[in-house]
């Protein structure tokens, strides 16, 4: 029988670090499987010496590394040098490229969710978009990695996307240039007098302080009547803030745990003692591009009974990968855990589901311009109150612009009136005492 001896080497060489495990290893996970590594020596020895082009011994093995990675879930990854140094840029709020979220999904590239101020989201490109060429290349049979590797590109350089939308019956092409993405990460804004809207693009190492300074900047303008958290198509971020983002609207409590096969992989996440906004109504926006750590804050506030959650169902992210470096430059992105919310759910391929289920749509509003009312007859009187009735809300442009942020509004407006009425109920109708025995 011949033998090879570069199989016979690799196949000592991977027998040996099976043989290098600790005894309590491989006593629960048993040695290596020696028929397997002998074919894994025999395929590397045939690609080695047959394949049409000459490709290195290390290429060869980096290739192997990334399919084994790959082969276990879509966010398992091999972080090559460039890879690694934008994952490590993205969570400080600066990189370069087109501004997406992506996934590879039925062998496409999928769009979990734009970034907000991006050539990407500047284009139009939406949540759910299936990214069918780039360039001139299919993306079909790529990788994850391959396909970021083309997005990539200078700043100012152009690339032609081929997309297909779900609904649309032909794919449609769009041309983007390149550009640094700065993504700001938390923005505020008042809706009306009194009702406040924080929006979260993405959760980033200091996420956390910045909605606190953002809550403490709207309190200092005026007094809050309710607030907005807006998280659609934030595609999530660091653990940890969303954690801290979550602490701010609550008394203490579990945000979210995790559970894992690593001894540091169960793990359970607190909020702090004091709610930061003041028990302030909540309403928390969410849609299909709501990943991971949005779906933290939505799952942990949803269970505490904290906020009314509105929207669609989120994408359903609700796994934890743990970078491990294995060089200065090269790291392994590896899901090392599922988190749950604070009740025990497990969002991982089901999302969270919404309090108050409401669809974007486009809205087309009728004008009642040629309805004549009291104030317009000649000689009416006055009301007394010194109030126009012509005074309309400034959110009335908000119905045709985003109707789901309107409704978040109108249900902030409800909870106030309600909140109201029960207090004047409460003032005007004190409990009778009762003499005991009577």
């Amino acid at each position: 029988m011949r033998t090879n001896p570069l199989s016979n080497a690799l196949g000592a060489a991977l027998l040996a670090l099976g043989m290098a495990l600790p005894v309590t290893a491989v006593e629960e996970q048993s040695r290596l499987p020696l028929d397997e590594l002998r074919t894994f020596a025999d395929v590397f020895n045939q690609i080695r010496s047959g394949y049409v082009e000459e490709i290195d011994d290390s290429t060869l093995l980096e290739y192997a590394i990334q399919g084994m990675l790959t082969g276990l879930d879509p966010h398992s990854s091999y972080l090559s040098r460039d890879a690694f140094q934008d994952l490590q840029t993205s969570t400080t709020g600066e990189f370069s490229g087109l501004g997406l979220e992506v996934n590879m999904e039925d062998g496409y590239v999928k769009i979990i969710a734009p970034i907000d101020g991006s050539p990407a989201a500047d284009a139009g490109l939406q949540t759910g978009d299936i990214i069918i060429k780039l360039g001139s290349v299919p993306v079909k049979g790529m990788s994850l990695n391959e396909a970021i590797e083309l997005m990539r590109g200078p700043k100012g350089s152009e690339i032609e996307l081929t997309v297909g939308r779900p609904g649309d019956g032909q794919p449609f092409t769009v041309t983007l240039k390149r550009d640094t993405i700065k993504v700001a990460s938390v923005r505020q804004r008042f809706l009306e007098p009194g009702y406040g809207y924080i929006r979260i693009a993405q959760f980033q190492s200091n996420t956390g302080a910045d909605v606190q300074s953002s809550l403490q900047k709207l309190a200092k303008e005026q007094s809050l009547k309710g607030l907005v958290l807006d998280l659609r198509n934030n595609p999530g971020g660091v653990l940890r803030a969303s954690v801290d983002v979550a602490g701010l609207f609550m008394e203490g409590g579990t945000v979210v745990y995790t559970e894992g096969r690593l001894p540091n992989s169960d793990t359970s996440y607190d909020a702090s003692e004091e709610d930061a906004s003041k028990g302030v109504p909540l309403i928390v926006l969410i849609n299909g591009g709501s990943a991971s750590a949005s779906e933290i804050v939505a799952g942990a506030l949803q269970d505490n009974a904290r906020a009314v959650i509105m929207g669609t169902p989120s994408f359903g992210k609700g796994s934890v990968q743990t970078v491990m470096p294995i060089s200065e430059s090269r790291a392994v992105k590896l899901t090392t855990a599922l988190y749950f919310t604070p009740n025990g759910r497990s969002i991982q391929a089901e999302g969270i589901d919404p309090d108050v289920f409401v669809e974007r749509a486009k809205v087309t509003t009728f004008s009642e311009a040629g309805r004549v009312s009291e104030a317009d007859l000649s000689g009416h009187l006055s009301n007394g109150n010194g109030r126009s009735s012509s005074e309309k809300s400034r959110a009335s442009g908000l119905l045709s612009t985003d109707n789901q942020l309107y409704e978040a509004l109108v249900l902030l407006k409800g909870i106030n009136v309600l909140g109201r009425h029960g207090s004047a109920k409460a003032t005007a109708e004190p409990v009778a005492s009762v003499t005991p025995g009577a």
